[in-house]
């Protein structure tokens, strides 16, 4: 948990997202449901390595990490660069697009509050549009 003083010099524990969804189990979770979106995807399937596994781990490491738990992908793989990493592949708004339903899909099936939902499917769109790259 994370401290936070407020106005009267108190301080308050500060849950982050990751402790308030459950931790690891639901980012795996999470990361589980939107491969298996884009396993039946044709137009996005093709993007993907033939072993998807490695993928799975690093994005449920990254999600872990970004949304407040523990830091095993920058340990692991250093800083994010997310753009960097993903310039070989052709992500044009169609992809875009696709990605981001597929993400949405699988949040949308997962136990969480509106709010903490809303937070993730904002950062899941801007991040993905921050992708593109053709």
């Amino acid at each position: 948990m994370n401290t936070h003083q407020d106005d009267s010099g108190s301080q308050n524990e500060v849950a982050t997202l990751y402790e308030r969804v459950g931790g690891d189990q639901f980012f795996v979770e999470l990361v589980e449901r939107f491969y298996e979106f884009v396993e039946n995807d044709l137009s996005l399937r093709p993007l993907y390595p033939e072993n998807l596994e490695p993928g799975k781990v690093h994005l449920a490491a990254f999600l872990t990490q970004y949304w407040g738990g523990p830091h095993r992908y920058s340990l692991e793989r250093g800083h994010p660069r997310l753009r960097q990493r993903h310039m070989s592949f052709p992500i044009g708004q169609k992809e875009r697009d696709a990605w981001v339903t597929h993400m949405v899909s699988a949040l949308d099936s997962m136990e969480i509050s509106v709010d903490d939902a809303t937070l993730m499917e904002d950062y899941f769109k801007s991040t993905a549009t921050f992708m593109i790259n053709r």
